[in-house]
Parts: structure tokens; sequence; C-alpha cells
């Protein structure tokens, strides 16, 4: 061959790799509960109780609120110096150094500028089942193997097992709480993962639910400068999921790798101004945790006294045990205007229940009484296969 000949074809098969490669960059989108939680709705009536997409419906505080209407008619200016405000208050509540911080338009950004970052064909995605699937969506397109490992008997990250099914991993993926199941993975397993996961490997630690919880975060894990990332979004506990502001924590040279996907430019500025006044509203995070933590442990006292099975949780959401497929509930509570779900493939009978007001949860417990009266249910035994995938003989959940 050639030397023309051979540079012209390195010439068109490197043309036709950055092609595919930017084919795909047009075909990527951010994936998000919201996005999520669409696939499944229809439009919504009047008075519908939406308790599917893990939202908020206390909304922004009241400093917040007050924040974003004093800010809107600065909305004509880009106003970079609130995110500066914004990462000075962050990082001074946490001990942490500005560099340590990104900030975006929510977490989904970050979680998907991760997978980006640190895997590949030649380096997996490693994450819990049933866990959240924005991941696993974004791994798709870095063409990562996308590993996924059962949750222990008490429903938190097989620690374990994750590490022995990806000798090769590039991300391992912990929520905690976790989505969609409101289960904790405790701070000393995310440490064991940290210690005998493969050289190079990143643990990425979703914190968005944590604040409901009384969990401990792994920021002090990311002031070590352990190969982790930590996310945070003002989307839950804050109640600003409409409005979008989202935090990476990590190692400098570990969100540095975020920048090369986007993020750290201009943001709303009214999310950074309602995100700062959150910030110091300090009494804003207990309350909330309570009224959640109320409202959640009167719904379970119900569904025990009903004798319906669930998973507890810490968050602000659960999975619930419709003992049918669960689609089939899904619809139903949508025809009594209850809109709840979606459900994970590996739990078929299970469907994931947002925690609302206290009048909401009160108007889903009687429309989820009405659709399971005189229904037909069933047991899912899971294959021989799915039963080996669990570890050190544990059996499939049930509770």
């Amino acid at each position: 061959m050639s030397e023309i000949e051979a540079n012209t074809k390195g010439s068109r098969r490197a043309f036709l790799q950055l092609s595919a490669a930017a084919t795909a960059a047009m075909a990527f989108r951010i994936t998000t509960e919201a996005s999520l939680a669409a696939e499944e709705r229809n439009v919504f009536h009047p008075g519908a109780v939406v308790i599917d997409a893990n939202e908020n419906p206390l909304g922004p505080c009241d400093a917040a609120r007050k924040a974003i209407v004093d800010m809107a008619p600065q909305g004509g200016r880009y106003s970079y110096w609130l995110k500066e405000e914004f990462v000075k208050t962050f990082t001074e509540m946490e001990g942490l150094k500005p560099e340590y911080l990104r900030v975006f338009p929510g977490s989904s950004e970050p979680l998907h500028f991760s997978v980006l970052a640190f895997t590949s064909p030649a380096k997996s995605y490693v994450t819990a089942d049933p866990g959240y699937e924005a991941g696993m969506k974004a791994a798709k397109f870095s063409g990562a193997r996308i590993v996924k490992t059962p949750l222990t008997k008490t429903f938190g990250h097989d620690i374990k097992a994750m590490i022995a099914a990806a000798p090769d991993a590039g991300l391992f993926y912990v929520c905690t709480p976790n989505n969609p199941t409101g289960t904790m993975t405790s701070h000393s397993d995310i440490e064991r993962l940290l210690a005998e996961k493969p050289k190079g490997s990143v643990v990425l630690v979703d914190e968005a639910y944590i604040h409901f919880s009384d969990g401990v975060s792994a920021i002090d894990l990311v002031k070590a400068d352990r190969d982790v990332i930590v996310l945070r979004t003002f989307s839950k506990i804050y109640g600003m999921a409409g409005i979008r502001c989202g935090l990476a924590i990590g190692r400098p040279d570990l969100v540095t790798e975020l920048e090369s996907y986007g993020g750290w430019g201009a943001l709303p500025i009214t999310a950074m101004a309602a995100a700062t006044a959150s910030l110091k509203h300090d009494q804003l995070v207990p309350e909330r945790k309570r009224v959640n933590a109320a409202i959640r442990q009167k719904t379970f006292e119900w569904l025990d006294r009903q004798g319906y099975s669930y998973v507890p949780s810490e968050s602000n959401c659960f999975m619930l045990d419709t003992k049918r497929p669960a689609k089939e509930v899904i619809d139903a509570m949508a025809a009594r205007n209850v809109f709840i779900g979606r459900i994970w493939p590996v739990w078929p009978t299970y469907t994931r229940i947002t925690i609302g007001t206290q009048d909401e949860m009160e108007t889903f417990q009687s429309a989820f009484q009405a659709v399971m009266k005189n229904s037909k249910t069933v047991s899912y035994a899971p294959s021989l296969k799915q039963r080996r995938s669990y570890p050190d003989g544990q059996s499939w959940p049930s509770v």
C-alpha cells in the first residue's frame, strides 16, 4: 500500500470515527427524574395527586421565594458573581476549598458527565439494582459495560458484590439513600469500596436525598482527597426541582474532568439566589426532614394496619409491593387521579411512591385501598439465575 493510500485510508477511518462520535453526541441527552417520570405520565387533571417523581410538594422556602422575586428584574444579565457567592456560602459551611466544587443546573448533569468522563468500552459502570437509571442511560453513550448488582437483604448497596462483579470498573455509582428504595448504604461501606476498588476507578456518591435521613455524608472523604465525587441537589429537601441547582464535590483533578462535557458556565440567576438563601436558612433542613418523616411514618403505620408490604425508607420515597404486576395498579390509580410509579424490572410487583403532603397521602391511601380491594394478587418468584445473583444465599426481598 502506498503512503498516499495509507494516509487516505487512515483519514477516512478517523473521519468515520469522528462522525460516529458526533452522531452519538447529537443523540445524547440528560436524563432526569422528571423525564423518567414523564415517560409514564398522562396529562394531569385538576386536583390530581402527583406522587410519582420524588418532588417536594412544599416548594422553595419563603426566603428562597423572596430571593427569586427580588432577582427576577435582573434576569437580563448573567450576574456571574451570584455563583461566586453561592460557592463561598457552601464551601464555608462544609469546610471545603472553592476548587473542590462545581455548580450545575441540578445534579443530573454532573452524574452524566461523571459517567462519560470515567467509563468507556474498557471501563465498566457499576450500579445497584434496583437503582436510579440515569447513569445507565449515560453509560450507553460512553460504550461502557453496565454492571448491575442486587441490593443486600437490608436493601443497601452490596459493596462486596459490586467490586467482585467489575474488576474493570471505571465508575461505581452509590445513591444513598437509594432511589428508588429510600434505603441507606453506610459510610463504612463507602470507605470499604474506596479501599478495595480497582486502581484508577472513581466512586460517585449521589446524596440527592441525604438530608431526609440520618446518614453520614461522604464529603469528609472528598476532604481526604479520595477517589470520590459527591453529588448534591436542591431539587429534593429544598423544593427547587423546577428551578435547577446542583453540585459536584470532589478533588480538583476529578471535578475538572467534568468540565470537558459542560457546566460551570452561566447559571439561572434565580436558582443561584434561591439556593444561597436556602443554605442560609439554618432551620430549613431539620424542619423539612421532620415534616417528611412524620408523614412517611403515618403512611407506613396505615400500610401496616392494612397488611400491605413495603420497603422501610429513610427518604421521601419508598417501594410498595402491589402483589401483582405494578403497571396494573399504576394505571388503576391514575384512573382515580392519583399518579404513582414507576417500575424497576427486577421488582415487577413493586412501585415507587413519593411522600406528598398529609392530605395527598390520605387520598393515596383511599385510592390504593379501593384498587387493591378484591384484586387478584400474585407472588413473584425470581428465576433461579436471579436468586443465585444474590450473595451469601440472601433471599428475594420480603418485608
